[in-house]
Order: structure tokens, then sequence, then C-alpha cells
């Protein structure tokens, strides 16, 4: 994508093979002449900008469209509608007589990972919805909804497993440096009694993309840009998640380096956190 001085400069060097324009000799940028081909070289770069967004555009959609790909099943489990029949034959629901704002509504699915799996021929489909910005899994009679949509959409012989669970845990064992003329020994900011640290912890996780990898150094670099904290010292991250066949939590494990949560999604579990405050 060419610059607009690079389309100038393009033009500039086109005038010069025109013996007939060698009178438009004039070096000053307030020049009439060049003023003319400043405009010209606008709308050119804005009609270049137009075509690449038109371009990229279709790209999208062509990527969409393609069936038998993740994107694809990724696509139409965000397209979910709860409480809409499906066409006979089709992948499409019958929104007939239905508003925009119905429609958006019975889109329960917010969040979708597709991944295969890794031990047998198998698609893992990870969702979620959202309440209130905090994500959460869509209920029982939900997900037996979506998982009837998906088998009636799937391509034939390809196996499906939903994954709705709660999400992963986190445990965080961290011991802070202070500052202690801007952090107080409870971490709490002496000017705005915000505590900065947990602030930050949960924008980390909230800037997670969904079935994102959470990787340990980039959560220390989240706390070293913090006003107050000298050196944050990460002694040791947890996790947890649902175990399919008890429905409850299994044993915390360690995080070595990174992790991708099975759920798709983190909370952090401050009861069972800690964080140490030293000078």
């Amino acid at each position: 994508m060419r610059t607009l001085d690079e389309i100038f400069n393009s033009l500039l060097e086109r005038k010069t093979t025109y013996p007939a324009l060698d009178v438009l000799d004039s070096t000053s940028k307030v020049s009439i002449w060049r003023n003319m081909l400043w405009v010209f070289a606008f709308a050119v770069y804005v009609h270049e900008q137009i075509f690449q967004a038109h371009r990229t555009e279709v790209a999208q959609i062509i990527n969409d469209e393609k069936s038998h790909t993740l994107r694809w099943y990724k696509k139409m489990s965000l397209a979910f509608q709860y409480g809409f029949s499906l066409i006979v034959d089709s992948d499409q629901f019958n929104n007939e007589n239905h508003t925009d704002d119905e429609i958006e509504a019975a889109k329960i699915v917010k969040y979708c990972a597709v991944t295969e799996s890794e031990n047998d021929s198998r698609l893992i489909i990870k969702i979620a919805t959202e309440s209130g910005n905090i994500l959460q899994p869509v209920t029982a009679d939900q997900k037996e909804a979506f998982e009837y949509y998906i088998s009636e959409i799937r391509d034939a012989g390809v196996q499906a497993t939903v994954i709705n669970y709660l999400p992963d845990k986190l445990q965080l064992f961290l011991q802070i440096k202070r500052d202690p003329n801007v952090l107080d020994s409870s971490g709490v900011s002496i000017l705005y009694g915000n505590q900065p640290v947990n602030d930050a912890l949960n924008q980390f996780r909230k800037e997670l993309p969904f079935n994102g990898e959470l990787i340990l150094n980039k959560l220390v670099d989240k706390l070293q840009i913090i006003e107050g904290v000298v050196n944050p010292h990460l002694i040791n991250v947890k996790t947890a998640w649902i175990d399919a066949d008890a429905g409850t939590y299994g044993n915390f494990e360690n995080i070595e380096i990174s992790k991708i949560p099975v759920s798709g999604y983190f909370e952090i579990d401050w009861e069972n956190s800690v964080i140490e405050y030293v000078v």
C-alpha cells in the first residue's frame, strides 16, 4: 500500500517525462501546480485505500464461507440462535417475523474457540456466554440445544465435543517489592485508595483472548509497569479446571511457562491467592 507522499512523488517524476510541463518549475510548496498534483495524489490515495479495504473484506468473506474449516465452525457456533428453529435442510435459522433485537438476543454464544483433538478425530468446541461483562457457561438447556444444532450442521462423519465449563481457576502467589511512598503495606495506593496490583491482574485476565494462552512472563510484564511496584516476584501460579466426569474442580497444578485454559477462560481464585508486599 503506497503512502500519500509516495504517490505525490511518483506524480512529480511522471511530470518530468512531459517537456511541455517544464515551465512548471516553481519549487514553492504553495504553487498552484504543486497543489493540484497534491489534490490528485490525495484522490488516488483514497481510491487505493477503498480498494484495499474492499479486497480485505472480500478475502475475509471467502475465508469465513469456506466449509470444513475451523473458522467456519466457529462462525456457525457464534451464529447459533437459542429458541429459533432451523430451516429444513439448511444451516440457517427461520427469522421470519422477528426483530433484529430479538435475533441478536437469541445469539447466546458470545465466545467460541474450535480446535482439533490431539487424541482422536474430533472437533473440540469451547463456548461461553456473557452476563454483566463476566464470562460464564450457558445453561444446561442451552447447551443441549447448541449440541443439537451442531449435530445438524456438521459435516457427515465429523464428531464434535462441546466444552461448556465454569472458568479455570487461577491461584497466584506473588511477592511485590513496593515503593512505600506510593503503596502501603497492603498494596493500596496512597493517593487513589485502589489496589493497583489486583486491578492489573484482573485487567490482564480480561485482556486474554478466549482460549488464549496465559504466558507467565507477560503477566510479570504487566505488573512491572505499575506505579509503586519496584520489583514483582512471581513465586508460583496454579490452576484447576472442571473434571468432566466428576463435575467438580480437579487438583490444582503448577503452571510452568504458559497455559491454555481447558474451559477457554480463567477466573482468579482471590480467596486462596497470596500477594505479599515488602520494602
